[in-house]
This record gives structure tokens, C-alpha cells and sequence, in this order.
């Protein structure tokens, strides 16, 4: 956007992943002015990490053509189990020897400004809420769909964390009472068990195996291509087996959708990640679920629909903690 158009203060976002790095100077409105991205090399240990959090914000100051006193506060998001309140890295799984970091505070340090830390998830979805697909609204709920399924509630403003840090666990409703699909976590009958990308090739593979069916999905098996992506790309070529499954996940996050609903009762429920990319057709399958199995009222009036922001979701949500924690005293504006 044109620095003329925008409207300080200005805070920066930095979106931790267990791979990549994503971060940015957003100001007052939400609106980025920066967007980078840098490698992670988590398997370096948490004081390397903490000089790659510290080289990821000065870049995307950089980038954004501030200085770094123009930088009020900086909003960190985390992936892993964790104590908001406290700063601190619990037990993230795709960082390994980053537990019981105090993370929160060697960033703050590193960078010499006040720093919060909230889930990736959490973040996200307040991104969305702020100035994305559910800038408006009063009430949001985000599942982010990629190799597992997180989930972040919005609510007048306010990110729902519970009481030790772990609300907005989506990904981990529990649909399956009995046999359930084993979760990535270690528990059963999960939605990341069965909504997940990982969770959809497992679902292929073993369909493939039960199956003697036609399918150009054994082909994609055989090349080493079958991927939630293959499979998607197959349901919309006619592939049957392929449709099957797809038509099986959107259920799955139906069930999630309504069962949120619910709960929360939200104004819109979003969907990002990398099987948003499903297209329409996967998402009015996900609408004709809710509309099947929601109470009346809530399945006419609950927005269903896939997140705007894409990966700057992270890094722009973060930013919105720090406004939140550092900022104006109140919610962003509707």
C-alpha cells in the first residue's frame, strides 16, 4: 500500500513455523507495509532461533522503509503448546529442544521493544477477524487446515485463549467416539484424524488398499505424487474414489463447523491453509453438511466460507496482538 494511505503507529508481526519465518510491519489499520520470509533451521536449538526471530523483524522493518523507532510493539506467533500469560514455549513438537523456553521475553530483549506471544493459530484468526475475511463481524471462528488442523475463536475482539492457554483447539473436537482415527497428538477420534491433509492421504491409502476400483489416484500412489492436492485435483477430473474422499472430509469439517457453531454460536467460520485451495465446489459440499446437521437458525445465518489473508493471516494477526497489548485500550473498531 502507499505510505501516504497508511496510519501509524505501526507494529511488527512475526509468524514462527517450524520451517519458515514470516514477518512484517503492519500499521495502525492492519495493513502491511513489509512481508518477508527466511528459513527457521529450528534443528539449530532455540538460542539460534531467537537470532533468526530477531533477523526476521529487522528485515521486515527494513522492508518496509521505517526506522526502527517508528515500531511500537511486536506480536509473536507460535506454533506448540505453550503459557500465553507467562511467554513461554511449552512443548512445540516441530521445534525440537525449544521447551520451557521463555520466548517471549529473549525476544523482547533481543529486539528492545515490548513483545506478546500468542498461538500461530490464534493469531491468525485474529488477523482474519481484524482486516481480513471477517473484518465486520462480532464473532469469528478459523480452522486452518494443512498438516494438521488448528483452530482460533474471536469474540467482540477478544482472542478466546482459556484459562491455561490452549482454547480455540479446533483441530482436536473430538467426532468419533468409538474406534476413532488416531490423532496426531496421540488421542482418537480427533478432526485432525480425519479432516487433516495428512489425515486425507492416509484416508486414500487406505481405500486404495481395500479397493479395486479404477482409479488415477494408484497412479499418483505409484509416482510418489498421491498428496491432498492429487487427490483434490482428481475429484474435480471425475475420479470417483477421489470425489469420495473429498466429499468424506468435507463432512468432517462440517461436523467441526457445527459443532462450533454450536458453542460459539459465531458470526462467520473461515477456513485457511492449504486444502482452502479445494475451491467452490469443496466448500458449498462443507455448507450442504452444516445445513444438514446445525439447528435452523444458526445454519441460515452463520457466513461459511474460505480465509482471505493466506499466509500473511500469521504475521498480520500477531501484529494485532501487539495494537491490542500495547495499543488502544479497546478492540479494533467495526
Amino acid at each position: 500500500m502507499s505510505a501516504l494511505a497508511d496510519r501509524p503507529p505501526y507494529y511488527l508481526g512475526i509468524d514462527l513455523g517450524g520451517t519458515n519465518v514470516k514477518s512484517g510491519v503492519v500499521d495502525d489499520d492492519g495493513q502491511p507495509r513489509s512481508s518477508i520470509r527466511i528459513k527457521t533451521h529450528a534443528d539449530r536449538g532455540p538460542e539460534a532461533g531467537i537470532a533468526t526471530l530477531a533477523e526476521a523483524g529487522r528485515l521486515a522493518v527494513e522492508a518496509s522503509g521505517l526506522s526502527w523507532e517508528d515500531i511500537a510493539a511486536v506480536g509473536l506467533g507460535s506454533p506448540g503448546t505453550m503459557d500465553i500469560p507467562a511467554g513461554m514455549l511449552l512443548d512445540p513438537p516441530n521445534l525440537p529442544g525449544w521447551q520451557n523456553l521463555p520466548i517471549r521475553d529473549l525476544l523482547a530483549a533481543r529486539l528492545e521493544k515490548p513483545t506478546v506471544l500468542q498461538n500461530d493459530a490464534n493469531a491468525a484468526a485474529y488477523g482474519e477477524y481484524w482486516t481480513g475475511a471477517g473484518k465486520g463481524v462480532t464473532s469469528l471462528v478459523l480452522f486452518t487446515l494443512g498438516t494438521g488442523v488448528g483452530g482460533g475463536i474471536v469474540e467482540q475482539g477478544r482472542i478466546i485463549e482459556g484459562s491455561h492457554s490452549h482454547g480455540g483447539e479446533c483441530g482436536h473436537l473430538v467426532i468419533q467416539m468409538e474406534n476413532g482415527r488416531q490423532c496426531g497428538c496421540g488421542g482418537y477420534g480427533h478432526l485432525e484424524a480425519y479432516a487433516s491433509a495428512t489425515a486425507l492421504v492416509k484416508r486414500a491409502l487406505e481405500a486404495l488398499e481395500l479397493s479395486d476400483e479404477p482409479t488415477v489416484l494408484r497412479k499418483h500412489l505409484a509416482e510418489g505424487k498421491l498428496s491432498a492436492r492429487s487427490i483434490n485435483e482428481a475429484s474435480l477430473a471425475g475420479d470417483s474414489l477421489a470425489a469420495l474422499l473429498m466429499r468424506e472430509t468435507a463432512h468432517y469439517l462440517a461436523v467441526g463447523a457445527v459443532c462450533m457453531m454450536h458453542t460459539i454460536n459465531p458470526d462467520i467460520i473461515l477456513f485457511a491453509g492449504g486444502m482452502s485451495n479445494a475451491g467452490p465446489e469443496f466448500m458449498e459440499l462443507i455448507r450442504e453438511g452444516v445445513k444438514r446437521m446445525a439447528f435452523p437458525l444458526p445454519a441460515s445465518r452463520t457466513k461459511i466460507d474460505y480465509a482471505t489473508l493466506g499466509e500473511e493471516a500469521g504475521y498480520i494477526g500477531a501484529a494485532g496482538c501487539a495494537r491490542m497489548t500495547f495499543g488502544p485500550s479497546k478492540p479494533p473498531s467495526k
